[in-house]
């Protein structure tokens, strides 16, 4: 068995957690994950600027907490902090090991090749038209604008990096799932097409990867967490034959429960045959099972062949957003604020003069449809554009907003930290695929270098799973209107601009109930005016849940949104409150 712990699911999170992580108790690897996809554009430009940068400069703060524990304990480090210039971080990680006195001590692993940047034009001579994967566009539409290009690499090139010695391997955009899997290939001798295995290893990164995320953090049941103050980060305990538990460390705060690693394993998630670059695991025959206080077992997990393509990152530039808020006082705070947001509007020239533009009231309908019918005794009010123009949003939209304070309503004032709104880059985000045979990959360790070359081919043959048995369910012929939290939990994520729902029943017959009445259509009248695409739903058994997929709501998508809750962090919980009509057995 090994023990791989997690202490951080994004670039920002607690600073602390690797130095606790370490200081908890014993583990054999810490594995970080940094990269999102907005980041991946932030570093391109930092290394334009400056050759020296373009990687998560955080990772040497964690580093410099816990790099001498680590190397005398013989605990691994696996990072993607290495962003788009992974040689750069090595040299930082270098220095700071002589700064620490353990240079010597110190074998940096990079992983090399996910960068495509600068082989972007070769790459489209070639026949790889690089085209949006939801769109179909081909990039040279966007071709002028482009930021940044990554391939999305798998668990391979990091567990050959463990292999020739590296006990820091630094790479850039594997996937979040990587650095979790490539230890268990690298301890157990799993092998590149040892499929279930493989699956194996991704479902247990895709569980830890968000860091607190499955130790109590976002969850539905928050009540029951006992307490949020120094809350545990995820442990892996890993086994050879593909099994594993999840925990944290004693004396930590927050919850492992079936619950809290359900709700994760449908955070951001689509269809339940979930791709990675190493293989399909099949989310849909994972077992779970309480283990013991804070423990869950998780089994059963099947995999199938690796898909032929990568998937590619592709940032390009935009425009410009910005976003002005003004706080109302009631009372009447929200005919106030909506007096405000109707001069303002008519002060910039309108709504239509901007190629997106939004208000929204905080504290009232900023995420979702309001839930109450009492109105606040305050508001923030938050007004946005987006546009190609620059000068646009500088010099027509941004001077109008706090000269309202004085122009408009009374009990109304600006925020001390912002005053005049300030236009700023906007992100767009390309997903693609690329042929795996385009993107070379090779590892560095101690001045040797490897190539790693692509996992078998294999015909993917899909064996069918046997169907879950039906509940035994008897009704009391007695129906209550609920909220549909008292049957359900559920978590609610972003991949672009889709939103997914994870809805996950409280028991199997509550499953059985939600098969019938939570229909996309349910779903498609709940997010009325926030969902302008599609609802697909898909059915996950094994875990008593369903995932929906609301396309086109979220603005465009966390890199260019004007939305408050440009990620869907709150759909789920807006979906939660909807009152719905059950049977009392199922209460």
């Amino acid at each position: 068995m090994i023990v791989i712990a997690n202490c951080g699911g994004f670039w920002g999170d607690d600073p602390t957690a690797a130095r606790r992580q370490v200081e908890g108790g014993p583990i054999d690897y810490l594995v970080m994950d940094y990269l999102a996809e907005v980041t991946m554009a932030i570093l391109q430009k930092q290394r334009q600027k400056d050759a020296a940068a373009g990687y998560a400069r955080d990772f040497l703060v964690q580093l410099r907490d816990v790099l001498p524990q680590c190397v005398e304990r013989g605990i691994r480090i696996i990072s993607n902090a290495g962003g788009v210039n992974p040689l750069a971080c090595r040299a930082a990680v270098e220095k700071l090991a002589t700064v620490l006195g353990v240079r010597d001590k110190v074998k940096v692993g990079v992983i090399l090749g996910d960068d495509i940047f600068g082989d972007l034009d070769a790459l489209l001579g070639k026949g790889e038209p690089l085209a949006h994967m939801e769109t179909g566009a081909p990039l040279s539409t966007v071709r002028k604008d482009v930021l940044s290009a990554n391939v999305y690499l798998g668990a391979a090139p990091v567990a050959k990096a463990l292999e020739m010695g590296a006990n820091v391997v630094i790479a850039g955009r594997v996937t979040d799932t990587s650095v979790t899997l490539a230890p268990m290939i690298h301890e157990f001798g799993w092998k590149l097409d040892d499929w279930d295995r493989l699956a194996a290893g991704v479902v247990a990164g895709h569980i830890i990867e968000c860091g607190t995320q499955c130790t109590g953090g976002n969850f539905t049941d928050w009540k029951l967490v006992p307490t949020f103050r120094d809350i545990g980060y995820p442990l892996v305990e890993a086994n050879a034959d593909g099994t594993f538990t999840v925990t944290k460390h004693p004396n930590t705060g927050g919850l492992v429960s079936v619950h809290t690693v359900s709700e994760q394993l449908v955070y951001e998630m689509g269809s339940p045959t979930y791709v990675a670059p190493d293989c399909i695991a099949r989310f849909d025959t994972i077992r779970l099972a309480p283990d013991g206080k804070d423990r869950v077992r998780v089994s059963g997990i099947r995999g199938e062949p690796a898909p032929e393509k990568l998937k590619v990152s592709i940032s390009f530039a935009q425009g410009y957003r910005a976003f002005g808020r003004l706080m109302v006082s009631g009372p009447d705070a929200l005919a106030k604020a909506r007096a405000v947001a109707s001069a303002f509007w008519e002060s910039v020239g309108g709504t239509g003069a901007y190629e997106d533009a939004i208000t929204q009231i905080v504290g009232w309908d900023s995420c979702h449809p309001p839930l109450a019918s009492e109105e606040p005794s305050e508001v923030l009010l938050q007004v946005a554009v987006r546009d190609r123009d620059e000068r646009k949003i500088a010099d027509r939209f941004a001077p109008q907003l706090v000269p309202k304070v004085l122009s408009t309503v009374p009990g109304i004032t600006y925020l001390s930290d912002q005053g005049r709104p300030r236009p700023s880059d906007v992100v767009g985000y390309w997903p693609a695929l690329i042929s795996r045979e385009r993107v070379p990959v090779r590892v560095e360790v101690l001045g040797r270098t490897a190539e790693v070359a692509p996992p078998p081919r294999v015909r993917a043959v899909r064996v069918p799973l046997p169907p879950e048995p039906p509940p035994t369910l008897v009704l009391a012929g007695r129906k209550r209107r609920v909220p549909l939290s008292r049957l359900c939990l559920a978590r609610s994520g972003d991949k672009g601009d889709t939103a997914n729902i994870g809805v996950i029943g409280r028991s199997a017959a509550i499953y059985a109930w939600m098969i019938d009445e939570l229909t996309p259509e349910f779903v498609k009248r709940r997010f009325e005016g926030i969902c302008r695409g599609e609802v697909e739903r898909f059915e996950v058994g094994n875990l008593r849940a369903l995932n929906f997929l609301l396309h086109e709501s979220l603005g465009g998508g966390g890199t260019l949104s004007l939305l408050l809750d440009a990620q869907g962090k709150t759909y789920a919980q807006y979906l939660l409150a909807a009152e719905v009509e059950a049977d009392e057995a199922l209460l």
